[in-house]
């Protein structure tokens, strides 16, 4: 199974970037994506942005993965 998960760019370095994924901060590859700035969201997948995302839809996917981690955590607590 293949995940890719949004994160925020924080630094853009030529094609390198630094990228926030929940607090996490991550290099990754800008070169698959064009007019990448910093602040923008990007989906990643293997240390790569695939894809630029809107703000709201990013932020909304962020959200779920964080319920599901919640989840996860409870259910391994119980």
């Amino acid at each position: 199974m293949c995940l890719a998960i949004p994160a925020k760019v924080t630094e853009i370095v030529g094609v390198d970037a630094m990228v926030d994924i929940l607090g996490n901060v991550r290099p990754t590859k800008l070169s698959l994506v064009d007019d990448v700035s910093v602040g923008d969201y990007v989906l990643i997948h293997a240390g790569y942005a695939i894809q630029k995302l809107e703000a709201q839809d990013a932020l909304e996917t962020l959200a779920l993965f964080e319920e599901m981690g919640a989840a996860l955590n409870e259910d391994t607590l119980a």
